[in-house]
Formats: structure tokens, C-alpha cells, sequence
């Protein structure tokens, strides 16, 4: 079972993906700011600090956004896990990572049902 901080790493390699395409096609980032949209009209309101932050990240330049996402803080680790930048990866690029990372960390493994 992973622990945390390397769940923490593997979200923090995923951002970094998604930032390169991001820079590669900054247009993206609408759909981050639709996405951000959709999560406010139905996510719990106890989210809402969250999302407020993620508003005001997005509403900045690319450049700063994205630094702030790659952040290594606990404050943008704990950010990343709620975050509309995920959402940006099409269904390959996620495939794609997530087989690299499991085969990069073979010790991690796919957690099993108990018997």
C-alpha cells in the first residue's frame, strides 16, 4: 500500500505532466476554469476555501499558477489533491502515466482485496 508521501510524489509527477501541457497549449487552463466552475455548483461547501484558492490561482499569469501547483509545500501538496489541473490529461496521457509510474515503482504495486 503507498504511503502517503508517495502518493503525494505521484500527484506532484502527474502536475508536472500537466504543466508541460499546459505551456505546450495554454488554452487549456479554460477548461481547468470550467472545470472549477462545474466542482462550486456541486461540491460540499466546506470544499469551497479550497476551490476559492484554486479560483485565484487560475485567475493569475500561467507562469505563477503553475508554479504555485509544482510547489513542494504542504500547503500545494494538500492543494494538488483537489485540483482542476488533473482533469486536463486526456485519458491516454493518464493511462500512460499511471503504467510508467507502476512500473517505475514496482514495490508500490496494485493494492489487493484481503482474503
Amino acid at each position: 500500500m503507498p504511503t502517503h508521501q508517495e502518493l503525494d510524489e505521484k500527484s506532484l509527477r502527474l502536475h508536472q505532466l500537466v504543466a508541460s501541457k499546459v505551456r505546450a497549449h495554454p488554452e487549456l487552463l479554460e477548461r481547468a476554469q470550467a472545470t472549477l466552475k462545474h466542482w462550486r455548483a456541486t461540491a460540499s461547501p466546506r470544499t469551497f476555501s479550497y476551490l476559492d484558492e484554486w479560483q485565484r490561482w487560475l485567475d493569475m499569469d500561467m507562469d505563477t499558477c503553475l508554479r504555485l501547483a509544482l510547489d513542494t509545500s504542504q500547503h500545494a501538496t494538500a492543494m494538488r489533491q483537489c485540483s482542476p489541473l488533473a482533469c486536463l490529461l486526456s485519458n491516454a496521457d493518464r493511462f500512460a502515466f499511471l503504467k510508467s509510474w507502476r512500473e517505475s515503482h514496482p514495490s508500490l504495486g496494485t493494492p489487493h482485496a484481503p482474503h
